[in-house]
Order: structure tokens, then C-alpha cells, then sequence
């Protein structure tokens, strides 16, 4: 192989000749003219960037680049912001405690597109909220508060609670005396953080989800013991009145509001607050609802009329009691969207007050199914006799999820069984709670103990994913067969422990342990590991059961 090599030859002396030489010159001269015009921009640039909120910091970050500065205080606020966006807020809290450059930079608009508060009603609680709602609340965009009253209260439920006192006529005036005092203090204190919220997004044009709820069931319950309370928490009403009207400014000062969200706020919204919204609003809105069992006599927070502006409606949750059958017809109508979620509380308070005989018969139903094939229906009934119930189960409602919760009255098993027949092809969510104080044991819904209708829905409802049961006997042998049935499908199974019997040849077999034959039967059965729920107090759907219908309502109500 050769290699050719070329060796450049020695320029001779004088051959450069002058054209070269100006050639030379000209290039130089054009470098440096370039050289002063980036200069001159970067000058520009500088001076621009002094002028800008934030320079400083900016500076800082330069310094910190090129050596001469170091530390958290030196980063660019731009640079914070992106590491903030990074973060959930309980760490960006943490992290703002770094410097009060840092802290600054917390409260940008972009790192709190929307804001989640549950609150206990406390006093302690008011400096927090209030600071929180004025930094956020002029721009937050999702803005959903949760109000706890039962939390804040210590050594007694609600009014009429006599846990815990002497006896004797004295013991029980006193302390009868005691919990009117803490329940005037809850109500005052209740007031005012609801006027905190209201107050600081007043003028918020951005707000486009917000949802509220008030979790004081237990004055709710007692009527016009809470109306009592509340007169004497607000003798003149002022405040009252002014949270009304400041809710309506909010609602008739909104621009893209899309979700509204109320649920059990004593007295905050009438009849008359969706008049306030534009109809521009009206026609855009997605999402409504409007819980609150503490409207007196026949009065309702939306009647049908107001109901066609919504036209663009996918979810609805309202009281039973107030979904009449002209709602459904105008829901119907070719102007609206179809309906995909309608979430409907049925409250013994309001059956009482109010009547059944305008709620929407089957052909109602058949009408908005064939409207919205999607259309799916949450029940939750509160103290609601059988025969009622019998009357509210029309065939054609395409109930996806029912949550039954008593107190006073128990569900029978000829209503379990009606479910599992009309509703097979929709159910997911059977929830049944019982609380009702009876020496005689927990009801058998099991009339005929060879077809128990809790084996009947987890045998006919193949959708069926969640079963929570609490007050009500379930047989062992009965319980191992739902797991069966359902399999893996059956994604949560929770039973109380004191639920749960034995048959007396299960007990009498001295082989075998019943409860861990059970636990085990029933954990092949469902594929996963499961336990019978031993403390009752974990279970929110029992111990909160307002709270519980009103997330799973708005997770229910999301999931479109």
C-alpha cells in the first residue's frame, strides 16, 4: 500500500501581497464592529432586566453563577417557582421556611390552581384560614372547603347528648346547660370562617370549580332545636344575611364558573341565589348541587323553570324530594345535554316536611335513559320507612350506586331483595348502616335462611364492587358465598366483626375455628387478604355519613 503525502512548500519572502493584506484588515474591522453591537444588546438586555420585579433575585443568581455569591437566597425567583410546581403544598409550606425570599415566592398564582381545606370549627382555626384566603383566595380557580363541627366538640355528641353527665335532674340540667354553651360557640365560630371564605373570593373573576360543605348533621337532625341554636348564635340575623348576599355577589361576579357545589350549609343558599347567576353562567354550568335538609316547610333551592337555563348540565345533585317529575321532563328536553350523573338524597326530615307525590313516575325515567344512555343514579336514604322506599324504586332507574344509613327505622330484606332484581345490570356500591340501639341483636334480613337476599345481589348484581355492611346480621356461611360469587370483581368487603354469626354446628365443631375458618374461606374466595372490620370508628362511611356521600357524590359526579 502507499501512502502520498503532500508537504506545503515555504511561502517565499514578499508573497503576500497587498490585496491580502486589506483582505486581513477588512475582516478585523468587521469582527470588532460585531463585538460592539453585541456589546451594545447585551447592555440593553441589562438594563431591561433592572427594571423587571424580580431583578434583584436575578442578579443574585447571576453572582452565584460566576462565584461570587451561594445559597438558597441567591437562586432566580423563576427557578423557585419551577421547583415549588414540583412539590405537593404541605412540602412547599416547609420549603418557603427556607428564607424569606423563598417565602415570597409561595404564594406565586401558577403553583395554586386550586385549593383543598377541611376545617374543624375552631377559633384556633380562624388566623390559618384567614391568611390562606388572602393570599389565595383573589385568584384560586378550584376553591373546595370542608367544615367539622363534631371534631371540634368533646364530651358529648350534639344537643340532647347525655353521655358522661351525673344523674339526677341536676347532672342533666347542667350539662344540658354545658352543650348549649359549646354549641353556641360552635355556630359563632362556624359563622365567621364561613364569612372568611366568602369574603376573600368575593371579587375572584377566575373561580371556576367551588364547592362547600358544612358537616353540622347533628343540629341539622334535630330541626328546630338547631333553629333555636342558630337564633341565639345570630340574635338579628346579620350575619346570616350577609353570608346570603355575599354568596350571591360571588355567583352574579363569576365569569367561568362551571362547578357548584353546596352540601348542607345551614341557610347559606335560597331560593332565590341562582337567580344571581348570569345566564351566560347558567347555559355554561356542568355541575350543580344543592343539598341542604334544613329548608323549612315546602320550599325548594331550584324549582323546574330555573332549571332550564341549565343547559348545559351533566351532573345534578339535588334533594329527592325536590327532583319532581317536571325536572325530569326538562332534563329531557332536546335543547339540554344528556344527564350523565344525577346524585338524589332522600332525608326523613324532608319526606316529612315534604311529599313524594311529584317525584317522577317510571315513564320519567325510561324517557331520560333513552335521552343519555350513560345516565347514571346515587341514592343515599336516611331513615326511610320500607314502604317509601317501595314507592322511590321505580323499575327503570339506572341506580349505580345506594346507600342506606338508619337511626331510627331499619331496611328489610323484601327491599334488598327488589334491588338486586331491578337493578343488576347497574349496581357497583351497596352500602347498608344501621345504628339503631336494640337489646333483642342485629335484624336478619333472612327470612328463608336458605336464600338470603344478600347472597341473591352478590349472585344477580355482576357489577357489584363494593358491599360495606354494619347493623345488620350476616351469617358466616353466608359471607363466604358472596365471596364466591363475587370473586375478585369485589374490590371491598367491609363487615363489622360484631356483624357477623356463626352457625351453632360451626361453634360446635371443635376441629375447625370458625373465625379463622372465615377469615381464610373468604380471603380465597376474594383473592386478596381480607379482615372483618374490628373498630367501627375507622369507618367514615358510618361515623360521617354525611361527609361520606358528599365526596363519593363529587368523585361520583367527576368521573364522566
Amino acid at each position: 500500500m502507499l501512502l502520498f503525502l503532500s508537504v506545503p512548500q515555504p511561502r517565499p519572502p514578499g508573497a503576500r501581497t497587498r490585496a491580502g493584506a486589506a483582505r486581513v484588515a477588512r475582516w478585523r474591522r468587521r469582527r470588532q464592529r460585531l463585538r460592539l453591537q453585541q456589546l451594545r444588546r447585551l447592555r440593553g438586555l441589562l438594563r431591561g432586566l433592572r427594571g423587571r420585579p424580580g431583578a434583584d433575585s436575578r442578579r443574585r443568581g447571576r453572582m452565584a453563577l460566576c462565584g461570587q455569591a451561594a445559597g438558597a437566597a441567591s437562586l432566580p425567583s423563576e427557578l423557585i417557582v419551577h421547583i415549588f410546581s414540583f412539590l405537593p403544598a404541605p412540602d412547599r409550606l416547609r420549603a418557603s421556611a427556607s428564607c424569606s425570599h423563598w417565602r415570597e415566592c409561595l404564594f406565586y398564582p401558577a403553583l395554586w390552581p386550586q385549593l383543598r381545606i377541611c376545617l374543624r370549627v375552631s377559633p384556633a382555626e380562624q388566623p390559618r384560614l384567614e391568611f390562606l384566603m388572602r393570599k389565595c383566595g383573589w385568584f384560586v380557580r378550584e376553591l373546595r372547603v370542608e367544615f367539622a363541627a363534631e371534631n371540634y366538640l368533646s364530651g358529648g355528641g350534639g344537643p340532647g347528648d347525655g353521655g358522661g353527665a351525673d344523674s339526677g335532674t341536676g347532672g342533666e340540667e347542667v350539662e344540658g346547660l354545658q352543650l348549649s354553651t359549646r354549641w353556641l360557640e360552635v355556630l359563632r365560630t362556624y359563622l365567621e370562617l364561613v364569612l372568611c371564605v366568602l369574603v376573600s373570593i368575593r371579587n375572584n373573576r377566575n373561580l371556576q370549580k367551588f364547592s362547600l360543605f358544612g358537616d353540622i348533621s347533628v343540629l341539622q337532625q334535630q330541626g328546630s332545636l338547631s333553629n333555636t341554636y342558630l337564633s341565639k348564635a345570630d340574635p338579628d340575623g346579620k350575619k346570616i344575611k350577609q353570608i346570603q348576599q355575599l354568596f350571591e355577589e360571588i355567583l352574579s361576579n363569576s365569569r367561568q364558573l362551571k362547578w357548584l357545589s353546596c352540601g348542607f350549609m345551614l341557610e347559606i343558599v335560597t331560593p332565590s341565589s341562582l337567580s344571581s347567576l348570569s345566564n351566560s353562567i347558567a347555559n355554561t354550568m356542568e355541575h350543580l348541587s344543592l343539598l341542604d335538609n334544613n329548608i323549612p316547610g315546602n320550599s325548594t333551592l331550584i324549582t323546574a323553570v330555573e332549571l332550564e337555563r341549565f343547559v348545559n348540565l351533566r351532573s345534578l345533585a339535588l334533594d329527592f324530594c325536590d327532583f319532581t317529575a317536571e325536572m325530569a321532563r326538562v332534563l329531557t328536553d332536546s335543547n339540554h345535554v344528556p344527564l350523565q350523573r344525577l346524585s338524589l338524597l332522600v332525608h326523613n326530615v324532608s319526606v316529612m316536611h315534604k311529599s313524594l307525590d311529584n317525584m317522577p313516575n317510571d315513564d320519567h325515567w325510561k324517557a331520560l335513559s333513552r335521552k343519555s344512555t350513560s345516565l347514571r343514579v346515587y341514592i343515599m336514604a336516611f331513615d326511610i320507612k320500607s314502604e317509601d322506599m317501595l314507592k322511590i324504586l321505580k323499575p327503570s332507574i339506572p341506580l349505580e350506586r345506594i346507600h342506606f344509613d338508619s337511626y331510627i327505622t331499619c331496611v328489610s330484606g323484601a327491599i334488598v331483595d327488589l334491588i338486586s332484581r331491578q337493578y343488576d345490570k347497574f349496581l357497583t356500591h351497596f352500602i347498608l348502616m344501621n345504628d339503631v340501639i336494640d337489646t333483642s341483636g342485629f335484624p336478619d334480613l333472612s327470612d328463608n335462611r336458605n336464600e338470603d337476599p344478600l347472597v341473591l345481589l352478590a349472585w344477580r348484581c355482576t357489577k357489584l364492587s363494593l358491599l360495606a355492611i354494619h347493623g345488620y346480621t350476616v351469617w358466616a356461611h353466608n359471607l363466604i358465598a358472596i365471596a364466591r360469587l363475587r370473586g375478585s370483581d369485589l374490590k371491598v368487603l367491609e363487615v363489622t366483626e360484631e356483624s357477623i354469626d356463626f352457625d351453632q354446628g360451626e361453634l360446635a365443631d371443635q376441629d375447625v375455628d370458625p373465625v379463622h375458618n372465615l377469615i381464610e374461606q373468604v380471603s380465597l374466595g376474594l383473592g386478596q387478604p381480607w379482615h372483618a372490620v374490628m373498630d367501627i370508628e375507622s369507618l367514615s362511611v358510618f361515623t360521617e355519613p354525611n361527609r361520606h356521600f358528599y365526596r363519593e357524590m363529587q368523585r361520583f359526579s367527576e368521573d364522566i
